[in-house]
């Protein structure tokens, strides 16, 4: 065991300063326990840090091999009146038991109790104070599949007699179609009622959810257990490099909505002093109602900058005759065909990326520009284009004097609508609420500050590798939502000590390369196309 990788964890620990508290919560014995919680969480943390999976016996053996001198400081060799005692594995799961009972709620209902909530904040918090608090306010977030070892039992079979003759033939034309207009593609809570299925399994927490299926044609698939959000740090808008730390997470059973869900986790990150600038997500948070997720997160002054379900993109009402369109309110006179812009495609070539962005540049001259800040109820106001001076209108005969390379509306409304009467119009919170956000849909801006989202996919990639810590099925068997999830922070926080290591690794060899005179070394993404496989000249055999 590295010396200097036990004090970083030992000092994550301290940190945090969770350890004296829970110690306090557990119940005293008549003879004092061997292992104290500072120590488990240490052996915890050097599972994950070795990249072992989350057992106890794991845990047991990392603490075992430290080395003497650690062993008497840490307690796991105490003297007893018979001499030296070795700590036991049974000794270990009665204090890991005596911890998840603490911090679990009375009555389990798949979310974490107010206790676990602060020691998961307060561990990842230690692990980015220890490693230096990164020169960003931007956060991405997402979910993924985190399946539990447990499985419910199967439902007992009806009988023959008892089954509706249209469930025996599936021809039958009384057998009811499945739903298939499914209106949110993403990963989604699952609406099957499991509840006597969680009843009687050994995790009762854990339920159905969806997760994307990795099978050729399979969109998705059912899985058992919970949904792990992460909160990642990402680098700001023109802002320099940080590296990729985990600052929050959430592990909540399925029944539970995600982005519903994560909120009181960005609150809390608020209400400690840090700034929340930039919340990037992807089309699931998106598509939520906005009384769950994004007015509550523009009440803590932060930005959103998310991909739109489809759904919810184009043209979606008026408000004072204004077109209510992606997050923003456009002339009546917009062409149909700017309005009905999609996201650029990924395999998009150079001359179609600045085709698209070309006529992302041509539709906000038809946006109404925004003069106010939102005030604390929300409402802001917005003025016409016209009286902007971004385009030509003869409903605003100021406008006719401008250059003649701007759009020009050639077809007024019969019946002016109030935006068109007046320069400027009072827009309440209602207005786009959901779909509201930093930079104009989908612009190229929206493009490039969106990218920076991919943070998030990496952080639940390198915590699935194989090679570090493989969060599948099997790696933690572990049954309860509280356990399972003492077990994903050590595994975030040892993720986040390897990211900061080879960050700083890579800035230092970049500075050093600076130095000498050569520019930044570049990863290399391929090394050999088919191109260059096709046309190799082999020898026969």
């Amino acid at each position: 065991m590295n010396a200097t990788e036990l004090e970083r964890i030992e000092q994550v620990i301290d940190t945090s300063g969770v350890a004296g508290p829970i110690e306090l919560l557990l119940p005293v014995g008549v003879r004092p326990r061997q292992l104290r919680v500072r120590t488990l969480l240490t052996g915890m943390l050097l599972t994950a840090v070795h990249g072992r999976p989350a057992h106890l016996r794991r845990v047991h053996h990392a603490l075992l091999d430290l080395h003497d001198a650690d062993r008497q400081r840490l307690g796991i060799i105490t003297h007893w009146r018979t001499g030296p005692h070795l700590l036991t594995y049974r000794q270990l799961e009665r204090t890991f038991g005596l911890l998840t009972a603490a911090l679990s709620k009375d009555t389990p209902d798949g979310t974490p109790s107010p206790t676990l909530s602060h020691v998961l904040d307060q561990l990842l918090e230690a692990s980015v104070q220890v490693l230096g608090e990164p020169d960003s306010s931007s956060y991405a977030v997402d979910w993924t599949d985190h399946e539990t070892w447990s499985r419910p039992p199967p439902k007992p079979r009806a009988k023959r007699d008892d089954l509706d003759p249209a469930a025996i033939n599936p021809k039958s034309p009384e057998r009811p179609t499945p739903n298939t207009n499914d209106t949110d593609d993403t990963d989604d809570t699952d609406d099957t009622d499991d509840t006597d299925d969680d009843q009687h399994c050994a995790d009762p927490e854990a339920s159905w959810g969806h997760r994307r299926g990795n099978h050729p044609g399979q969109k998705d698939e059912l899985f058992h257990g919970y949904y792990l959000q992460a909160v990642t740090i990402v680098t700001d808008e023109h802002g320099p490099p940080v590296p990729e730390l985990a600052r929050r997470m959430l592990l909540t059973s399925c029944r539970h909505d995600p982005p519903a869900a994560l909120v009181p986790v960005l609150q809390r990150i608020s209400a400690s002093g840090i700034t929340i600038g930039d919340v990037l997500a992807d089309s699931g948070y998106a598509y939520r109602v906005p009384q769950t997720w994004a007015l509550p997160i523009r009440q803590l002054g932060a930005d959103l900058i998310q991909d739109l379900h489809p759904n919810d993109r184009g043209p979606h009402g008026t408000h004072h005759g204004a077109i209510c369109a992606n997050g923003n309110l456009y002339c009546p006179a917009t062409p149909t065909t700017l309005l009905d812009l999609e996201p650029l495609a990924r395999a998009a070539s150079s001359e179609q990326t600045e085709a698209h962005d070309q006529q992302c540049s041509e539709l906000a001259t038809y946006k109404l520009g925004q003069l106010t800040a939102p005030d604390p109820d929300g409402y802001h106001r917005v003025i016409c284009p016209a009286a902007q001076g971004k385009l030509r209108c003869p409903l605003r005969p100021a406008s006719q004097t401008l250059p003649h390379d701007r759009p020009t509306i050639l077809k007024t409304p019969e019946h002016p609508p109030t935006c068109c009467q007046q320069q400027t119009i009072t827009v309440p919170a209602s207005v786009n609420a959901k779909t509201t956000q930093k930079h104009d849909y989908p612009s190229a801006a929206h493009r490039r500050s969106y990218a920076r989202r991919s943070a998030a996919e990496r952080t639940f990639s390198t915590i699935k590798d194989p090679a570090t810590n493989d969060l599948s099925r099997g790696w933690c068997r572990i049954m309860g939502l509280t356990g399972i999830a003492l077990f994903t922070a050590t595994t975030l926080i040892a993720r986040n000590l390897r990211i900061h290591d080879a960050f700083t690794a890579r800035q230092a060899e970049n500075e050093r390369r600076a130095a000498n005179g050569l520019p930044p070394k570049h990863r290399k993404r391929r090394r050999t196309t088919t191109n260059d496989l096709t046309g190799a000249q082999t020898a026969p055999p």
